[in-house]
Protein backbone atom coordinates (compact mmCIF):
# COMPACT_ATOMS: atom_id res chain seq x y z
CA UNK A 1 0.00 0.00 0.00
CA UNK A 2 0.97 3.65 -0.31
CA UNK A 3 0.18 6.31 2.26
CA UNK A 4 -0.13 9.61 0.40
CA UNK A 5 -0.41 13.23 1.48
CA UNK A 6 1.14 12.63 4.93
CA UNK A 7 3.10 14.79 7.32
CA UNK A 8 5.95 12.37 8.05
CA UNK A 9 7.89 12.43 11.32
CA UNK A 10 10.58 9.84 10.73
CA UNK A 11 11.65 9.22 14.35
CA UNK A 12 15.26 10.30 13.87
CA UNK A 13 14.75 13.82 15.17
CA UNK A 14 14.78 15.33 11.68
CA UNK A 15 12.23 17.97 10.71
CA UNK A 16 9.00 16.52 9.31
CA UNK A 17 8.35 16.02 5.61
CA UNK A 18 5.22 17.75 4.41
CA UNK A 19 2.73 16.14 1.99
CA UNK A 20 4.96 13.08 1.57
CA UNK A 21 4.18 9.53 0.52
CA UNK A 22 5.27 6.24 2.08
CA UNK A 23 5.21 2.95 0.18
CA UNK A 24 4.88 -0.35 2.07
CA UNK A 25 5.92 -3.64 0.51
CA UNK A 26 6.25 -7.07 2.13
CA UNK A 27 5.86 -5.61 5.61
CA UNK A 28 8.62 -3.03 5.21
CA UNK A 29 8.93 0.56 4.13
CA UNK A 30 10.05 0.52 0.51
CA UNK A 31 10.13 4.25 -0.22
CA UNK A 32 9.61 7.64 1.40
CA UNK A 33 9.36 10.59 -0.98
CA UNK A 34 7.47 13.77 -1.80
CA UNK A 35 5.63 11.84 -4.48
CA UNK A 36 5.69 8.18 -5.47
CA UNK A 37 5.08 6.86 -8.95
CA UNK A 38 2.64 3.95 -9.38
CA UNK A 39 4.15 0.52 -8.96
CA UNK A 40 5.68 -0.85 -12.14
CA UNK A 41 5.40 -4.47 -11.06
CA UNK A 42 1.79 -4.81 -12.02
CA UNK A 43 0.62 -5.85 -8.57
CA UNK A 44 -2.48 -4.28 -7.10
CA UNK A 45 -1.43 -1.43 -4.81
CA UNK A 46 -3.77 0.43 -2.49
CA UNK A 47 -3.28 4.15 -2.04
CA UNK A 48 -4.58 5.68 1.17
CA UNK A 49 -4.84 9.46 1.24
CA UNK A 50 -4.28 10.42 4.87
CA UNK A 51 -5.24 14.01 4.07
CA UNK A 52 -2.34 15.77 5.79
CA UNK A 53 -2.45 13.70 8.96
CA UNK A 54 0.77 12.91 10.84
CA UNK A 55 2.47 9.61 9.98
CA UNK A 56 5.20 8.52 12.38
CA UNK A 57 6.78 5.31 13.69
CA UNK A 58 4.70 3.25 16.07
CA UNK A 59 5.47 3.96 19.72
CA UNK A 60 7.86 1.60 21.49
CA UNK A 61 7.56 1.11 25.25
CA UNK A 62 10.99 0.11 26.51
CA UNK A 63 9.98 -0.57 30.12
CA UNK A 64 6.72 -2.37 30.83
CA UNK A 65 5.55 -5.16 33.11
CA UNK A 66 3.16 -7.28 31.03
CA UNK A 67 1.24 -8.92 33.81
CA UNK A 68 -2.25 -9.89 34.84
CA UNK A 69 -1.56 -8.00 38.08
CA UNK A 70 -3.63 -4.82 37.69
CA UNK A 71 -2.65 -3.09 40.93
CA UNK A 72 -1.42 -0.08 38.93
CA UNK A 73 -4.35 -0.23 36.53
CA UNK A 74 -7.51 0.37 38.58
CA UNK A 75 -10.60 -0.53 36.57
CA UNK A 76 -8.70 -2.20 33.74
CA UNK A 77 -9.34 -5.80 34.76
CA UNK A 78 -12.21 -7.51 36.54
CA UNK A 79 -13.76 -5.88 39.61
CA UNK A 80 -12.33 -6.97 42.97
CA UNK A 81 -13.89 -10.20 44.27
CA UNK A 82 -16.61 -9.92 46.88
CA UNK A 83 -16.56 -11.88 50.08
CA UNK A 84 -18.50 -15.07 49.62
CA UNK A 85 -17.60 -15.49 45.95
CA UNK A 86 -15.93 -18.66 44.80
CA UNK A 87 -12.19 -18.32 44.11
CA UNK A 88 -11.56 -17.07 40.61
CA UNK A 89 -9.64 -19.25 38.15
CA UNK A 90 -6.00 -18.32 37.74
CA UNK A 91 -6.50 -18.56 33.99
CA UNK A 92 -8.60 -15.39 33.96
CA UNK A 93 -5.29 -13.60 34.03
CA UNK A 94 -4.56 -14.60 30.46
CA UNK A 95 -7.67 -12.74 29.30
CA UNK A 96 -6.31 -9.67 31.09
CA UNK A 97 -3.08 -10.14 29.12
CA UNK A 98 -5.04 -10.36 25.86
CA UNK A 99 -6.89 -7.16 26.76
CA UNK A 100 -3.51 -5.56 27.50
CA UNK A 101 -2.21 -6.47 24.05
CA UNK A 102 -5.27 -4.95 22.40
CA UNK A 103 -5.07 -1.76 24.48
CA UNK A 104 -1.42 -1.27 23.56
CA UNK A 105 -2.12 -1.56 19.84
CA UNK A 106 -5.10 0.78 20.08
CA UNK A 107 -2.79 3.36 21.69
CA UNK A 108 -0.25 3.11 18.88
CA UNK A 109 2.31 0.95 20.72
CA UNK A 110 3.72 -1.50 18.18
CA UNK A 111 6.64 -2.91 20.23
CA UNK A 112 7.08 -3.37 23.95
CA UNK A 113 9.89 -4.64 26.17
CA UNK A 114 8.70 -6.57 29.21
CA UNK A 115 11.13 -6.08 32.10
CA UNK A 116 9.61 -8.59 34.49
CA UNK A 117 6.31 -10.40 34.94
CA UNK A 118 4.93 -13.10 37.19
CA UNK A 119 4.95 -16.75 36.13
CA UNK A 120 6.46 -16.00 32.71
CA UNK A 121 3.18 -14.39 31.61
CA UNK A 122 4.91 -12.04 29.17
CA UNK A 123 6.55 -14.95 27.38
CA UNK A 124 3.15 -16.63 27.05
CA UNK A 125 1.67 -13.39 25.68
CA UNK A 126 4.57 -13.03 23.25
CA UNK A 127 3.96 -16.51 21.91
CA UNK A 128 0.19 -15.97 21.59
CA UNK A 129 0.91 -12.90 19.46
CA UNK A 130 3.66 -14.59 17.45
CA UNK A 131 1.41 -17.54 16.65
CA UNK A 132 -1.44 -15.30 15.53
CA UNK A 133 -3.84 -16.29 18.31
CA UNK A 134 -4.35 -12.66 19.28
CA UNK A 135 -3.30 -9.28 17.91
CA UNK A 136 -0.69 -7.40 19.86
CA UNK A 137 2.55 -5.48 19.69
CA UNK A 138 5.95 -7.07 19.17
CA UNK A 139 7.02 -8.32 22.63
CA UNK A 140 10.50 -8.84 24.02
CA UNK A 141 10.75 -10.32 27.52
CA UNK A 142 13.52 -10.75 30.08
CA UNK A 143 11.95 -13.84 31.62
CA UNK A 144 12.66 -13.39 35.32
CA UNK A 145 14.67 -10.56 36.81
CA UNK A 146 18.04 -11.66 38.21
CA UNK A 147 18.49 -10.36 41.74
CA UNK A 148 20.79 -11.08 44.63
CA UNK A 149 19.01 -12.70 47.56
CA UNK A 150 17.08 -9.72 48.92
CA UNK A 151 13.81 -8.68 50.61
CA UNK A 152 12.33 -7.89 47.19
CA UNK A 153 12.31 -11.58 46.40
CA UNK A 154 9.68 -12.14 49.09
CA UNK A 155 7.46 -9.49 47.49
CA UNK A 156 7.98 -10.10 43.78
CA UNK A 157 8.17 -13.92 44.08
CA UNK A 158 8.04 -15.46 40.58
CA UNK A 159 9.09 -12.20 38.92
CA UNK A 160 12.56 -12.73 40.41
CA UNK A 161 15.29 -15.32 40.11
CA UNK A 162 17.52 -14.77 43.15
CA UNK A 163 21.17 -15.75 42.80
CA UNK A 164 24.40 -15.29 44.75
CA UNK A 165 27.99 -15.45 43.56
CA UNK A 166 29.28 -15.13 39.98
CA UNK A 167 28.68 -18.77 39.06
CA UNK A 168 25.07 -18.71 40.23
CA UNK A 169 24.54 -15.46 38.33
CA UNK A 170 25.80 -17.13 35.15
CA UNK A 171 23.46 -20.04 35.75
CA UNK A 172 20.55 -17.62 36.23
CA UNK A 173 21.31 -16.04 32.84
CA UNK A 174 21.26 -19.46 31.19
CA UNK A 175 18.00 -20.34 32.91
CA UNK A 176 16.28 -17.23 31.55
CA UNK A 177 17.38 -18.04 28.02
CA UNK A 178 16.08 -21.57 28.45
CA UNK A 179 12.73 -20.10 29.51
CA UNK A 180 12.68 -18.16 26.25
CA UNK A 181 13.95 -14.74 27.37
CA UNK A 182 14.98 -12.25 24.68
CA UNK A 183 17.32 -10.29 26.96
CA UNK A 184 18.46 -10.24 30.60
CA UNK A 185 17.46 -7.85 33.35
CA UNK A 186 19.34 -7.49 36.63
CA UNK A 187 18.87 -5.58 39.87
CA UNK A 188 22.00 -3.47 40.34
CA UNK A 189 20.34 -1.82 43.37
CA UNK A 190 17.33 -2.47 45.53
CA UNK A 191 13.82 -1.37 44.59
CA UNK A 192 12.19 1.87 45.71
CA UNK A 193 8.90 0.00 46.29
CA UNK A 194 10.32 -2.38 48.92
CA UNK A 195 10.40 -0.94 52.44
CA UNK A 196 13.16 -3.29 53.61
CA UNK A 197 15.52 -2.34 50.76
CA UNK A 198 17.74 0.71 50.54
CA UNK A 199 17.92 1.71 46.84
CA UNK A 200 21.18 3.65 47.28
CA UNK A 201 23.89 0.94 47.67
CA UNK A 202 24.68 -1.66 45.03
CA UNK A 203 22.78 -4.90 45.53
CA UNK A 204 25.36 -7.04 43.73
CA UNK A 205 29.12 -7.16 43.88
CA UNK A 206 31.15 -6.09 40.87
CA UNK A 207 32.08 -9.71 40.20
CA UNK A 208 28.43 -10.81 40.25
CA UNK A 209 27.24 -8.05 37.95
CA UNK A 210 30.13 -8.52 35.54
CA UNK A 211 29.40 -12.26 35.39
CA UNK A 212 25.81 -11.57 34.26
CA UNK A 213 26.87 -9.10 31.58
CA UNK A 214 29.69 -11.32 30.35
CA UNK A 215 27.47 -14.40 30.13
CA UNK A 216 24.62 -12.57 28.43
CA UNK A 217 26.83 -10.83 25.89
CA UNK A 218 28.75 -14.03 25.22
CA UNK A 219 25.44 -15.66 24.35
CA UNK A 220 24.36 -12.73 22.18
CA UNK A 221 21.69 -11.03 24.29
CA UNK A 222 21.43 -7.58 25.80
CA UNK A 223 21.35 -6.58 29.46
CA UNK A 224 19.05 -4.09 31.18
CA UNK A 225 20.02 -2.90 34.67
CA UNK A 226 17.61 -1.62 37.30
CA UNK A 227 19.58 1.26 38.83
CA UNK A 228 18.62 3.78 41.48
CA UNK A 229 21.64 4.69 43.63
CA UNK A 230 25.05 5.73 42.31
CA UNK A 231 26.96 2.69 43.58
CA UNK A 232 24.90 0.38 41.38
CA UNK A 233 25.09 2.85 38.49
CA UNK A 234 28.89 2.85 38.61
CA UNK A 235 29.05 -0.96 38.58
CA UNK A 236 26.48 -1.27 35.78
CA UNK A 237 28.17 1.26 33.51
CA UNK A 238 31.61 -0.22 34.17
CA UNK A 239 30.32 -3.71 33.35
CA UNK A 240 28.89 -2.48 30.04
CA UNK A 241 25.16 -3.04 30.41
CA UNK A 242 23.08 -1.98 27.42
CA UNK A 243 20.39 0.02 29.19
CA UNK A 244 19.97 1.74 32.54
CA UNK A 245 16.42 1.59 33.89
CA UNK A 246 15.32 4.52 36.10
CA UNK A 247 18.84 5.86 36.81
CA UNK A 248 17.46 8.78 38.80
CA UNK A 249 20.72 9.49 40.67
CA UNK A 250 22.87 9.87 37.54
CA UNK A 251 22.63 13.67 37.52
CA UNK A 252 24.77 13.64 40.67
CA UNK A 253 27.76 12.27 38.72
CA UNK A 254 28.00 13.82 35.23
CA UNK A 255 31.03 11.70 34.35
CA UNK A 256 28.81 8.61 34.40
CA UNK A 257 26.46 10.23 31.89
CA UNK A 258 29.41 11.10 29.68
CA UNK A 259 30.56 7.49 29.84
CA UNK A 260 27.05 6.25 28.97
CA UNK A 261 27.01 8.52 25.93
CA UNK A 262 30.44 7.29 24.86
CA UNK A 263 29.47 3.62 25.26
CA UNK A 264 25.98 4.14 23.76
CA UNK A 265 24.23 2.91 26.91
CA UNK A 266 20.56 3.91 26.70
CA UNK A 267 18.75 5.54 29.63
CA UNK A 268 15.08 4.66 30.23
CA UNK A 269 14.07 7.29 32.83
CA UNK A 270 10.55 5.93 33.67
CA UNK A 271 9.24 9.23 35.04
CA UNK A 272 5.71 7.85 35.41
CA UNK A 273 6.63 5.28 38.02
CA UNK A 274 7.88 8.03 40.34
CA UNK A 275 4.61 9.92 39.82
CA UNK A 276 2.81 6.71 40.82
CA UNK A 277 4.45 6.35 44.22
CA UNK A 278 4.66 10.08 44.92
CA UNK A 279 1.16 11.04 43.74
CA UNK A 280 -1.22 8.37 42.42
CA UNK A 281 -1.03 5.52 44.92
CA UNK A 282 0.11 7.22 48.10
CA UNK A 283 -2.44 5.34 50.20
CA UNK A 284 -1.15 1.97 49.01
CA UNK A 285 2.49 2.37 50.04
CA UNK A 286 4.27 2.81 53.35
CA UNK A 287 4.63 6.54 54.17
CA UNK A 288 8.44 6.30 54.09
CA UNK A 289 8.31 5.03 50.51
CA UNK A 290 5.99 7.86 49.48
CA UNK A 291 8.35 10.47 50.90
CA UNK A 292 11.29 8.77 49.21
CA UNK A 293 9.40 8.76 45.90
CA UNK A 294 8.81 12.49 46.12
CA UNK A 295 12.56 13.06 46.37
CA UNK A 296 13.23 10.58 43.60
CA UNK A 297 10.66 12.21 41.32
CA UNK A 298 12.58 15.47 41.43
CA UNK A 299 15.86 13.64 40.86
CA UNK A 300 14.44 11.71 37.91
CA UNK A 301 13.61 14.94 36.10
CA UNK A 302 17.07 16.35 36.90
CA UNK A 303 18.65 13.24 35.41
CA UNK A 304 16.45 13.48 32.29
CA UNK A 305 17.75 16.96 31.46
CA UNK A 306 21.35 16.14 32.45
CA UNK A 307 21.36 12.97 30.33
CA UNK A 308 19.91 14.82 27.37
CA UNK A 309 22.56 17.52 27.67
CA UNK A 310 25.29 14.85 27.83
CA UNK A 311 24.08 13.24 24.60
CA UNK A 312 22.81 10.02 26.19
CA UNK A 313 20.24 8.17 24.07
CA UNK A 314 16.87 8.31 25.84
CA UNK A 315 14.00 5.82 25.54
CA UNK A 316 10.36 5.87 26.62
CA UNK A 317 9.43 3.47 29.41
CA UNK A 318 5.99 3.84 31.01
CA UNK A 319 6.50 1.41 33.92
CA UNK A 320 2.93 2.09 35.00
CA UNK A 321 -0.67 1.50 34.04
CA UNK A 322 -3.22 1.13 32.74
CA UNK A 323 -2.12 -0.35 29.40
CA UNK A 324 -2.93 2.09 26.64
CA UNK A 325 -1.90 5.18 28.57
CA UNK A 326 1.78 4.64 27.78
CA UNK A 327 2.20 7.91 25.89
CA UNK A 328 1.85 9.87 29.14
CA UNK A 329 5.53 8.99 29.65
CA UNK A 330 6.40 10.69 26.36
CA UNK A 331 4.35 13.72 27.40
CA UNK A 332 6.22 13.88 30.71
CA UNK A 333 9.58 13.68 28.96
CA UNK A 334 8.58 16.69 26.87
CA UNK A 335 7.25 18.55 29.89
CA UNK A 336 10.55 17.71 31.58
CA UNK A 337 12.65 19.51 28.97
CA UNK A 338 12.71 17.65 25.65
CA UNK A 339 11.22 19.22 22.55
CA UNK A 340 8.24 17.35 21.05
CA UNK A 341 10.48 16.17 18.19
CA UNK A 342 13.08 14.92 20.68
CA UNK A 343 10.43 13.21 22.76
CA UNK A 344 9.05 11.39 19.73
CA UNK A 345 12.58 10.34 18.77
CA UNK A 346 13.04 8.90 22.28
CA UNK A 347 9.72 7.01 22.09
CA UNK A 348 10.54 5.53 18.69
CA UNK A 349 14.17 5.33 17.54
CA UNK A 350 15.59 5.69 21.06
CA UNK A 351 13.37 2.92 22.38
CA UNK A 352 14.24 0.73 19.40
CA UNK A 353 17.89 1.10 20.36
CA UNK A 354 17.04 0.11 23.93
CA UNK A 355 15.44 -3.07 22.57
CA UNK A 356 18.34 -3.73 20.23
CA UNK A 357 16.10 -3.42 17.16
CA UNK A 358 17.93 -1.86 14.23
CA UNK A 359 15.06 -2.02 11.75
CA UNK A 360 12.18 -0.35 13.51
CA UNK A 361 11.36 2.95 15.20
CA UNK A 362 11.95 4.88 11.96
CA UNK A 363 10.07 5.85 8.82
CA UNK A 364 12.92 5.14 6.43
CA UNK A 365 13.41 2.76 3.53
CA UNK A 366 14.12 -0.77 4.72
CA UNK A 367 12.58 -0.37 8.17
CA UNK A 368 9.72 -2.52 9.39
CA UNK A 369 6.40 -0.89 8.58
CA UNK A 370 5.35 -0.22 12.17
CA UNK A 371 3.46 3.04 11.82
CA UNK A 372 1.07 5.35 13.60
CA UNK A 373 -1.19 7.80 11.76
CA UNK A 374 -2.46 10.62 13.99
CA UNK A 375 -5.36 12.94 13.40
CA UNK A 376 -3.45 15.97 14.61
CA UNK A 377 0.04 17.40 15.02
CA UNK A 378 2.01 16.17 18.06
CA UNK A 379 4.71 18.75 17.39
CA UNK A 380 2.15 21.45 18.02
CA UNK A 381 0.60 19.64 21.03
CA UNK A 382 2.37 16.53 22.28
CA UNK A 383 -0.75 15.56 24.24
CA UNK A 384 -2.37 14.71 20.91
CA UNK A 385 -0.84 11.26 21.45
CA UNK A 386 -3.01 10.75 24.54
CA UNK A 387 -6.35 10.99 22.74
CA UNK A 388 -7.73 7.62 21.59
CA UNK A 389 -9.92 9.46 19.10
CA UNK A 390 -6.74 10.87 17.48
CA UNK A 391 -5.30 7.40 16.74
CA UNK A 392 -6.45 7.20 13.12
CA UNK A 393 -4.53 4.10 12.07
CA UNK A 394 -1.94 1.72 13.52
CA UNK A 395 0.16 -0.48 11.23
CA UNK A 396 2.35 -3.33 12.45
CA UNK A 397 4.55 -5.20 10.02
CA UNK A 398 2.66 -3.68 7.10
CA UNK A 399 -0.79 -4.77 8.31
CA UNK A 400 -3.43 -2.41 9.70
CA UNK A 401 -4.08 -3.60 13.26
CA UNK A 402 -5.94 -0.71 14.91
CA UNK A 403 -7.54 2.63 14.28
CA UNK A 404 -10.88 4.15 13.44
CA UNK A 405 -13.27 1.81 11.65
CA UNK A 406 -13.41 3.97 8.53
CA UNK A 407 -9.61 4.03 8.34
CA UNK A 408 -9.47 0.25 8.56
CA UNK A 409 -12.09 -0.01 5.85
CA UNK A 410 -9.99 2.29 3.67
CA UNK A 411 -6.97 0.02 4.09
CA UNK A 412 -8.98 -3.02 2.98
CA UNK A 413 -10.61 -1.32 0.03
Amino acid sequence: MVFANARVIDGTGAAPLERASVRIKDGRIAEVAESIAPSSEGAAERTIDVDGRTLMPGLIDAHAHLSSDISRSPGFGPPPPLKGELPRPRELGYFVLAKTARALLDAGVTSVRDVGSYDDEAIVLREAIRLGIIDGPRVLSCGRIISATAPGGAIFTTMYREADGPDDMRKAVREQLRRGADFIKLMATGARSVLAEDPEPAQMTADELEAIVDEAHRLGVRVAAHVEGLDGARLAVAAGVDTIEHGLSLHREPALLDEMARREIVLVPTLSTFHDLAERFTGAFAPALVEQAKRQLSEAYSTLTAAHAAGVTLAMGHDSGPPGENAIELVRMVEGGLSPLEGIAAATRGSARALGLSDTGMVTAGALADLLVLDGDPLDDIRTLLGPERIWMVVRGGAVVAGHRHARELSAA
